[in-house]
């Protein structure tokens, strides 16, 4: 930025990233070139890339060495709607493979107007940590390092042990002292108004109890929002960083800001059309019924495909029987979040308190976990809120669980020890102090908000659920695998494969694993042209562009919810770069870049020992037709699902088995020496 000794970039960028070593809490300003923006876009894009290039080979994700990477996106910080995200990127935990998580807040538009197109935090703590990033006070010096007291790192054994809420309010209240302060001392902060918003807020994200005790599915929180999926949180409490507080209030630049602003008038009014009206209106929450009756709901540990007390948990009866708002994320139009209210308090007092809830939340604490009861299943989401729990991995390991304590695999007072646990010493060593509830089983709401304490605080069977499914069900053998709800690892959503068979093979090829919003495949199963209970090549070759489309989305970064206003993404998102940037983007480049982030995704999976074993269903998906209502009767073999992969496989350019031939990371600039890591 001008006056600050780095050079102009391309409109919409910053052209550079801030690296800090928290070890020693310093840090520094690397440059991005343009030829790297221009092929990765931001977002996943940008993330993938920084993280092959800062991620030695083979680092374990808890360890030093494993870099966090918060890649933010030329849109951020524009008019456009929806574009106030950030996706941040590191070595699951939970998979051992790539992870991005999305979310939404003012955090990202703190950021990105304090100066940075990506954060990237290497090494840990000495002990528990708060970042402070002030963009206004961050300069370079001479040899690229920071001067001007922008940046550092302060003690917040205060915050240790808060849900991650409570944490931001105290460190922001912290902060706003620090300001009335200086301003009374006379100090200011130069030009007037205050850095970042009016107030000169800082905007900050934080983890909760779970990510400092090392939950591999602990998820990272920024103003009521949750970058949810893979276990970032548990990343950031094993460097022993508690939060991330960030302001600014550098302008972002436009290459033409007459064009932006009519794309994104255009952009808010289409987004209160059609294609968003339901999840305006309903929310994601709605799905329960329709999924319901086409019999792909995941109930009981995908023992079933419909849930009996479903009409109990719409959105119809839940409006009916309580309080409902509607909110909106930072710089979004649609409104889709859907608040309700509690009746009863749950483990931490929390009655009367509005919890969002979405679908997937909805199926994995609800019928995936047999419970019917609203109260319950909303208390179970404000608790993974303040546990710091993603709601899918939670819900699928209890699932699981329960499963195994019904056939008689699992003793909860006598719990088998995790294979190479990941959470503090002394974890779980209470299990005979805290007995388990007299019964754990399916449809026992208590018993579900029971293990969610205990995996928040590791305690007794706790600690081995805290490790995921996967690891859960090593260390109980005798057959669990076969029914562990996983694709690498990660906990599958609520989609039923043998129902939906694009979806099926979404899950199954997935980089982060069992993930629906990375592959948007289910797309292929509702259009009119699939047949979700036979997939074939063809539904193959369409997943890999439903897959190109998430990932453009990913890497502008816009929301997903906004995909049915475009008619051609490509087509219309390319003038929108445009138009930002300044470069002369194509349709037919914006699609060589979707592909490109994906195989850069999957390199970074092979690099670190990514194996075609692991891409496939548990066998429970593979051997086991389904029994109810619209889809019973389906099937779906091995040898399906193999056809469909392979064909997945030879329409991404790789070999039939999943491999990254070397003439294609070649080609992608996926090797050392080539404009890439």
């Amino acid at each position: 930025m001008p006056g600050d000794g780095m050079p102009g970039p391309a409109g919409g960028y910053h052209g550079r990233y801030l690296r800090v070593d928290l070890a020693t809490g310093e840090g520094r300003f690397v440059p991005l070139p343009g030829e790297v923006l221009r092929r990765t876009i931001g977002g996943t894009g940008l993330g993938t890339w920084l993280l092959l290039a800062e991620s030695p080979p083979g680092a374990d994700p808890l360890s030093p060495a494993a870099p966090v990477v918060f890649a933010f996106s030329p849109l951020v910080g524009t008019p456009l709607t929806t574009s106030a995200k950030f996706a941040v990127v590191s070595k699951s935990p939970l998979t051992g493979r790539i992870n991005d998580a999305l979310s939404s807040s003012h955090f990202a538009l703190a950021a990105k107007r304090a100066g940075l197109d990506a954060l990237v935090l290497v090494g840990a703590c000495a002990g528990p940590s708060a970042l402070i990033l002030d963009g206004e006070r961050l300069r370079v010096d001479g040899d690229g390092g920071l001067a001007g007291g922008g940046l550092r790192l302060e003690p917040a054994g205060e915050l240790w042990g808060l849900p991650a809420a409570a944490a931001e309010e105290r460190l922001r209240e912290r902060l706003r002292r620090e300001d009335r302060t200086r301003r009374h001392a006379g100090a200011g902060h130069g030009d007037s108004p205050l850095p970042g918003e009016a107030d000169g807020s800082y905007h900050t994200a934080a983890i909760g109890p779970a990510g400092e005790r090392l939950v591999r599915f602990a998820t990272l929180s920024n103003g009521g929002r949750h970058a949810g999926r893979g276990g970032t949180g548990a990343v950031l409490g094993a460097k022993r960083l508690k939060a991330i507080a960030v302001r600014g209030r550098r302008s972002v630049p436009l290459a033409d800001a007459a064009a932006v602003y009519r794309a994104a008038k255009d952009l808010s009014a289409r987004s209160f059309g059609p294609a968003t009206e339901k999840y305006r209106e309903l929310g994601t929450a709605a799905n329960l019924l329709v999924f319901n009756r086409l019999a792909v709901l995941p109930t009981r540990n995908f023992q079933a495909s419909t849930f009996e007390e479903a009409a109990g948990l719409s959105v119809e009866a839940l409006a009916a029987s309580r309080s409902r708002t509607r909110a909106s994320c930072a710089a979004c139009t649609i409104g889709c979040e859907h608040v309700y209210g509690v009746r009863r308090a749950s483990e931490s007092g929390g009655a009367g308190r509005g919890i969002r809830l979405e679908y997937e939340s909805l199926f994995a604490l609800g019928p995936l976990c047999g419970v019917g009861d609203q109260d319950a299943v909303l208390q179970a989401a404000a608790l993974c809120d303040e546990l710091g729990l993603d709601t899918i991995s939670a819900g699928g390991t209890i699932a699981f669980a329960l499963e195994c304590i019904e056939k008689g695999l699992l003793d909860p007072a006598s719990p088998p020890a995790p294979v190479d646990p990941a959470g503090p010493p002394g974890a779980g060593a209470d299990a005979a102090a805290a007995s388990p509830p007299r019964r754990l089983a399916f449809g026992e709401a208590a018993a579900v908000l029971d293990l969610l304490g205990r995996i928040g605080r590791r305690e007794g069977l706790g600690h081995l659920l805290a490790e995921g499914s996967r690891r859960a069900a090593e260390a109980i053998g005798r057959g669990a695998a076969a029914f562990a709800p996983h694709v690498k690892g990660l906990e599958m959503p609520g989609y039923e494969p043998r129902g939906l068979q694009a979806m099926a093979l979404g899950l199954a090829v997935g980089t982060r694993g069992a993930d629906h919003n990375r592959s948007s495949a289910y797309e292929i199963d509702f259009s009119e042209e699939g047949d979700r209970l036979r997939g074939d090549a063809a539904a193959a070759r369409r997943a890999v562009e439903t897959e190109d489309r998430a990932a453009l989305m990913d890497s502008l970064i816009l929301c997903k919810f906004l995909r049915g206003v475009f008619a051609d993404l490509f087509e219309e998102t390319a003038p929108l770069l445009a138009a930002v940037t300044g470069w002369d983007v194509t349709p037919a480049e914006l699609r060589a870049t979707a592909a490109r982030i994906v195989t850069a995704r999957k390199w970074f999976n092979q690099r670190e020992g990514w194996t075609p074993a692991e891409d496939t269903l548990p066998e429970r998906f593979l051997s086991e037709p389904l029994t109810q209502g619209a889809s019973a009767g389906a099937t779906l073999p091995r040898s399906r699902l193999r056809e469909m992969i392979a064909a997945y496989n030879r329409a991404r350019g790789w070999t039939d088995d999943g491999h990254v031939p070397p003439e294609v990371r070649r080609e992608l600039g996926l090797e050392p020496g080539r404009g890439a890591p």
